[in-house]
This record gives structure tokens, sequence and C-alpha cells, in this order.
């Protein structure tokens, strides 16, 4: 049931900002998903003395790195009822950024030498979720984990409290109320499928899917494939396709340096402009006036953010992909810091940013961090607002950082009196960008950056053998 307007004007009122105190002060804290963002909030909350419930409704840690076989219901993910599934991971899925770079700053993400693991510098997605739960089991964070529990509403209370209801896995209907003070929200943005609307694929006859429920090339073997997209995985796809599939084209709304045509390296590949329309009976035409007749689209287009359970009574909500109004990112100015987000950003090196972000929110949770007013904070967010709009940008890139990550990572390291991006870590995400452009289809196993590889190996060698360091860790 929501909170009546009038409660609500009165509870943010009571949500005043206490100022920095030499005293550490506990809450108790609901932290929603155990992913790489939920694990290490719930480390940073816990090293600040705060009590941690981490709620996660799958069986493991990992969040988006537990891969699973299984698809949706509705592969194209329209369907509200459908059967969800988390992940959007596809078997042959290796990282796109060197593992150096990916770990945390006191945990690196090195190989251990063990025949069950993964030794490449860009390994597959099992040796992340592998390295996830190394994390979690050094730092006893499944002790504060409630496994297979969906959290199915968060709801603001008087006096500035959260009401958490959560539901055990085949268990009682009605659930299970608790009052936390604080609310950290880290469940993912890659399960809630953005689809790309075509005039006429309402009446398209052949099959359309969404990447999230792309796992194995196999079932578009001899097929005419369309797929629209030109990320990450929109490349990784096209590629895994292509080695069974009777023709590959890619309908992308952004070229760069590559050409329309057929590509090189490729006798089944065709790169086109955005689809322009489908037909009844199989045709899809793309912008250029060019067409083919098609089996399957497949949907390389992004995700939504998604958060079912979060009632906030109007003050946070998601428009064309803008959850706000966030102050940072992380902060709702009228809820903070009662209610924050953790790991809403892409385009970025996301484990390092994860933990910045969750050692911001502690240390303002222990009154040891101050933020600064309600209405300071929102004139920052309107500041971002209108430089977005002044440059053109859409609403729906507003968490996309790209190089502007390290300045915002620096921020963040400064509010926490930590040290900001290791210069190797910097330098091997620009030589990373320039080689996956000189070697679109090689970068994850030819690389010149050794140099910097070298660096941060000595950088670990701070670090000791349990992986904890004295970095930003408290007293």
């Amino acid at each position: 049931m929501p909170i009546p307007a009038e409660s609500t004007a009165i509870t943010i009122q009571r949500l005043s900002i206490s100022p920095v105190s030499n005293s550490v002060i506990s809450r108790h804290v609901a932290v929603i998903g155990a992913g790489a963002a939920g694990l290490v909030t719930a480390r940073e909350l816990r090293r600040k003395g705060h009590s941690v419930v981490v709620f996660e409704r799958g069986d493991q840690v990992g969040g988006t790195w537990v891969y699973t076989a299984m698809v949706e219901s509705d592969c194209l993910g329209l369907d509200p009822t459908r059967t969800k599934v988390h992940s959007s991971l596809y078997g042959s899925l290796r990282t796109n950024l060197p593992r150096e770079a990916m770990g945390f700053s006191d945990y690196p993400f090195f190989y251990r030498d063990d025949p069950d693991r993964d030794p490449r510098r860009f390994p597959g997605h099992r040796e992340v979720l592998m390295y996830l739960k190394d994390f979690a089991r050094e730092f006893r964070i499944c002790e504060l984990v409630r496994f297979e529990t969906e959290v199915v509403r968060v709801r603001l209370m008087e006096g500035s409290k959260w009401n958490v209801k959560s539901r055990k896995r085949d268990e009682d209907e009605a659930g299970f109320d608790e009052i936390f003070d604080a609310v950290v929200v880290c469940n993912g943005h890659h399960t809630e499928p953005r689809i790309a609307w075509i005039p006429g694929m309402n009446e398209w006859p052949g099959k359309q899917m969404h990447s999230h429920n792309y796992r194995v090339p196999e079932p578009f073997r001899d097929q005419v494939v369309v797929l629209i997209g030109s990320s990450a995985s929109a490349v990784d796809i096209s590629q895994d396709i292509a080695g069974v599939a009777k023709e590959v084209h890619i309908a992308a709304r952004t070229v760069g340096d590559e050409t329309f045509g057929k590509q090189p390296g490729y006798d089944n590949m065709w790169l086109h402009p955005m689809i322009g329309s489908v037909s009844g009976d199989g045709t899809v035409y793309f912008q250029d006036g060019s067409f083919v007749l098609a089996d399957v689209i497949l949907h390389c287009t992004g995700y939504k953010y998604d958060f079912p359970f979060l009632e906030t009574n109007g003050v946070v909500t998601v428009d064309d992909n803008r959850v706000g109004p966030l102050y940072k990112h992380v902060f709702p100015p009228a809820l903070a810091p009662w209610l924050s987000f953790v790991g809403l950003t892409w385009k970025v090196i996301p484990f390092p940013m994860f933990e910045l972000q969750s050692k911001w929110i502690a240390g303002v949770l222990s009154n040891q961090l101050m933020l600064p007013s309600q209405e300071e904070m929102m004139e920052d967010v309107e500041t971002l607002y209108s430089s977005l709009e002044a440059a053109g940008t859409p609403k729906r890139y507003t968490h996309c950082m790209g190089i502007s990550q390290f300045e915002y990572n620096s921020w963040l390291a400064a509010q926490c009196g930590c040290p900001g991006n290791e210069e190797w870590r910097v330098q091997m995400y620009h030589a990373h960008g320039r080689n996956k452009l000189a070697r679109s289809k090689a970068f994850r196993d030819e690389w010149e950056d050794h140099h910097l590889v070298l660096q941060a190996h000595e950088d670990f060698i701070k670090y000791t053998s349990n992986g904890v360091s004295d970095k930003c860790v408290s007293e």
C-alpha cells in the first residue's frame, strides 16, 4: 500500500543528514543482490561496523556472472508474466577487460595456480565467478547472505526507516517483513531487455529474441540471422553465430571506422545501416534500401534499469533509462543517505568503481563522511542534466561514463580519503581500447601493454597473501 503524500513529506523532512562525528555509528542495512556490487558493499559496510543483511534470490553469489543454460519463456522479454532469468551470459563469453584492471583494489584478480582455473588474461565468465566466490570466502561475506530469498517490496516508512518484505523460494506467499535503517540497491542492470521497436515487427513471422536469452550458436545453424546492435555483446554474438549460420546481417545505428557490406574475414557476415521496417513475408528492409529474407531477428539492444520492489512514492523514477534524481549516481537527495544505489554506471571498469561507491556509502552511514545539503545535491544533479542536454546526450546515456570514469573515481576516492586510480590501471584501460580497435577479433589474445601488466603485478605484491591491504580499511 503506497504511503500517503503527506506522510512522505514528513518523512523526507526528517531525512536530515547528520554532521560528521568522531564516533562511528552502526546502522542496520539491507543490501539487495549478492553480485559483485552487493558483495563489496557488504564488505565495506561491515568494515564500518554496520549490521548487514544481503538478500539474494539465487542460490549462490555472483549475480550476473552465474551462467545458466536456462532462457526465459518469452525470449523477446516483453511478456511481464514470463519466467525470468537473471543472468545474460552466453556460453562463449570472455571478459572484454584485462583481468589486472578488473579486480578490487585490495584483492587482485590474478591467475591462481589451479588446473581448474582459467589462466587467460581475458578469461571466460566462469573464472570471474570463481574470483567473486574467492572474494566472498576471503571476507566471509556468505555468512551475511540470505540465499534463495527475493525482495518483493522496499517501502519508505515514517521516521526514515525502510520496510523490506522478502520471500524465501517455495515458501509462504505472504513473505516476511523487516525494518532497516538503510537500503543499498545492488540488483544489477542486465536482466530486463530493451527492445528496438521496428515498423511491422508485430506481423513479422520469423523468430525474434533478445541477446539476454542467447546462450550457444547451434540453434542458428543454416539460418539467416539479422542482429541489431553494435556493442560488445553484439560483436561477440555475431562472430559466435557466424560459425554455424547461413548468413549473419548486422544492423547498426553507429558504425565507427567499419564500412557497410561484407565483413573482412567472413564469407557470411554483412554490416548494414539500421533496420527501416519488416514485412509479413519475412523480409527485413534496411535504411539504405537493401533487404534480406531472414529467419531470426536478434536484438542486442541493451537493458532497462528495473526496480520492481522499490516504493518511493515517485521520489526515485526511471525515465528513458535515467535513474533519478541521484547525486553522483548513488544517493537520491531527498532520501539520502538512507537509500543508495551501487553499480548503475556503465562503460566503466566496474568492480573498482563499485568498491569506491560502497566505501562512500559506508562512511556516510557511519557519520564519518558528510553529504551536502539536499538542495546542494539537487543543484548538482540539475547541473549534470543540463550539461547532458546541452551536449545532445539522450537521457538513456545519463549513467554512461567512458573516460570520465577516472575523474569520477578520483572524486569518490577523495571523499573517502582513499588512494585514487592507479596510473597503470588508467593507462591499461586506454591501451586496451586502442588494441581493441587495432585487433577487433584478436584483442583478447594479442596485446602490447606488457609493461603495464608488470606494473600491475608489482602493485599486487603490496598485498598480503590473503588479499587484504591496509588501504582504506577501518581501524
